[in-house]
């Protein structure tokens, strides 16, 4: 006779995934894509790296906080069991932080384009190691987590560099 009684090792790898990775990933994610707007639409208008730096650095630590916030306060994790809220927020809050600041940072190269080529070959990277993180821990497959955060990182480009055409 079969039973579905979860063993120990796949209990525990589940609380991993429910309170450890996919606070990270929701993070990692966020902070990746709704960072881009706000710098690519001040970098295009202004021409300035400097200024999109400021942008980006100034949306990630906004970002992280509010995702930190977002995430603690939505849930207590005593009837999910996805764990304690504060640490929980944490691990979102600081994923978002990373997710944001990594392609802020080639806009402290001072020479516009060497800035956003560098940016873009940041971002590229970024959505090869989220949609690596989504099929590693979540099974979705690599083609297919890919195509999913390349099509909301071209929306949100999309959008910011139509923002950032109108204004400059």
């Amino acid at each position: 006779m079969e039973t579905n009684v979860a063993s120990p090792s796949s209990l525990s790898s589940q609380s991993f995934l429910l309170q450890r990775v996919q606070p990270a990933l929701t993070g990692l994610i966020d902070g990746s894509l709704s960072t881009l707007a706000p710098i690519f639409a001040v970098a295009l208008a202004t021409h300035r790296p400097h200024y999109a730096f400021f942008a980006g650095l100034a949306t990630a630590i906004g970002a992280g906080v509010s995702m930190a916030f977002s995430e603690g306060l939505s849930d207590t994790g005593d009837v999910t069991g996805r764990g304690n809220p504060y640490v929980r927020g944490s691990i979102t809050g600081i994923g978002t932080f990373v997710g944001g600041i990594l392609h802020t940072l080639p806009f402290l190269i001072p020479e516009y384009h060497a800035a956003l080529v560098a940016a873009v070959v940041t971002i590229v990277f970024e959505l090869f190691a989220l949609a690596w993180l989504r099929a590693r821990f979540f099974h979705t497959g690599f083609l297919r987590s890919f195509a999913s955060v390349t099509v909301g990182g071209v929306i949100i480009v999309a959008i910011s560099a139509a923002l950032g055409g109108a204004a400059g």
